[in-house]
């Protein structure tokens, strides 16, 4: 039985990929590197950490981790202040508060850091719904290593399968079934990520409403 949900954040329950994006670029700028399309859309999952130590190594800059994570998250952050393009994706607070409702258990887990994370939870209120919020920032491995959802199932209290993974995201989604967990695959229609390992693939949050998402896992489960 369906006991918990473990949310990512970016691409999942707010669109932070533009700010993402342009934040990157403006980063990019600042290190005079020329990062093609192919190349970044690998980082998509990926913690700001990791994407950084590979920029390092992959354009043999000679710089620390820790300057280039900061002169991304300076400019996320203004970002995060001053946009306009910043919300909540269509459908996603209303299917929050059916899970909730119903007594699921949510979990965040989202590679963003966890200011990052915070901020977004204060300011669309999302706080009161989530028991526990994990940033892979603060673990050794990004995804698509499957720690962070490894952790968010015991966070959540339950076993591996009462549990699933909704995640936009190649990285995420392997992480996700690397972890052993029912994954949903939130595909906006905009993407060039793989949904391949998704167990299940919508671009609407309303085809996974309690009642329904319930019944489909449920049936999964008892194949097995």
């Amino acid at each position: 039985m369906l006991k918990a949900v473990l949310f990512d954040m970016d691409g999942v329950i707010v669109n932070t990929e533009p700010l993402h994006q342009k934040s990157y670029s403006l980063m990019f700028d600042d290190v005079n590197i020329d990062v093609p399309n192919d190349l970044y859309s690998t980082f998509t999952g990926q913690s700001t950490r990791a994407i950084c130590e590979m920029l390092i190594n992959h354009f043999k800059l000679p710089l620390g981790v820790e300057t280039l994570v900061d002169i991304k998250r300076h400019h996320f952050k203004y970002l995060f202040e001053n946009d306009n393009e910043l919300d909540l994706l269509p459908g996603v607070l209303d299917v929050i508060k059916d899970y909730y409702t119903n007594g699921l258990t949510l979990v965040l887990a989202s590679s963003a850091s966890m200011e990052n994370i915070n901020n977004i939870f204060e300011r669309f209120h999302l706080n009161d719904y989530f028991v526990a919020k994990l940033s892979g920032a603060d673990l050794k491995a990004s995804k698509p290593h499957p720690e962070i959802f490894e952790n968010a199932a015991v966070a959540a209290g339950f076993e591996r399968d009462e549990c699933m993974v909704i995640e936009d995201s190649t990285n995420g989604i392997k992480a996700a079934k690397d972890a052993g967990i029912f994954c949903v695959g939130y595909d906006d229609l905009d993407s060039n990520q793989d949904f391949s390992l998704a167990d299940l693939v919508v671009s609407d949050f309303k085809d996974i409403g309690y009642e329904t998402i319930s019944a489909h896992f449920n049936s999964v489960l008892a194949e097995k």
